[in-house]
């Protein structure tokens, strides 16, 4: 079974995610959207594989927005389009952060600037445990999904939409995907500044990471094993 994993920069990686899907017998296959040299121009030209040609594909997140084309590029277009086209020939896909936002607008939806950043762990408030636990999750978001009017909402917390399925496709706007050398990353990116703005303390961010990996390992299980078994089945 083939994975497509769509990296849009190089620090975030298919982490806890990706190892999941090994785990239940994929073959992942990861392009990197914008190579770090052009990390803070990231309006390259990228070309992505056909929709038909996976059986899985994973969208990850990105310190972008979806909705500032003039900035990302014309990749954002295509993208789109792929995720447009493996909905449409019901291949299942599961958008995680800028994926998940990503998704909603090739759906009918749409993003917006978040009425407040989230950074750190966080619980949501789930319809469905079996699909989505609670958490604690990891979150570093500024934008939020404004749903599809066809989208099932599956868990939400005061600030935005945190799950939504429609077919055999799931968004996350958390980060089930997390690993504490991510969260480093983020931070000598330009994260440090984020997390101060916003009261958050990053070394106490990745204590807090290196302390929560057994469950984010249990909790990122759970999810790719309910996207796979029910999402990807279209069933409940």
């Amino acid at each position: 079974m083939r994975a497509l994993v769509i990296r849009h920069e190089h620090v975030t990686e298919p982490g806890l995610v990706g190892a999941r899907l090994i785990e239940r017998g994929y073959d992942l296959t990861t392009v990197t959207v914008v190579p770090e040299d052009r990390h803070h121009t990231p309006n390259v030209t990228h070309d992505f594989p056909g929709a038909d040609e996976w059986d899985v594909i994973v969208s990850l997140g990105a310190p972008w927005s979806v909705y500032d084309e003039e900035a990302v590029g014309s990749w954002i277009g295509r993208e789109l389009a792929l995720l447009r086209k493996a909905h449409l020939l019901g291949v299942p896909v599961l958008g995680v952060c800028f994926g998940a936002q990503a998704l909603a607008t090739a759906l009918g939806g749409s993003v917006e600037a978040s009425p407040r950043p989230e950074i750190g762990w966080t619980e949501v408030d789930s319809d469905d445990h079996g699909l989505v636990p609670p958490g604690p999750w990891f979150q570093w978001h500024f934008d939020r999904c404004v749903l599809p009017p066809d989208a099932e909402e599956v868990a939400r917390n005061a600030v935005c939409p945190q799950a939504f399925r429609m077919g055999r496709t799931l968004g996350v706007q958390f980060h089930p995907e997390i690993i504490t050398a991510m969260v480093r990353g983020w931070i000598d990116l330009g994260g440090r500044e984020q997390c101060r703005r916003q009261g958050v303390d990053p070394e106490g961010l990745l204590a807090r990471s290196r302390a929560m990996e057994p469950q984010a390992r249990d909790n990122a299980r759970r999810l790719v094993d309910g996207f796979l078994d029910r999402v990807a089945n279209n069933s409940r």
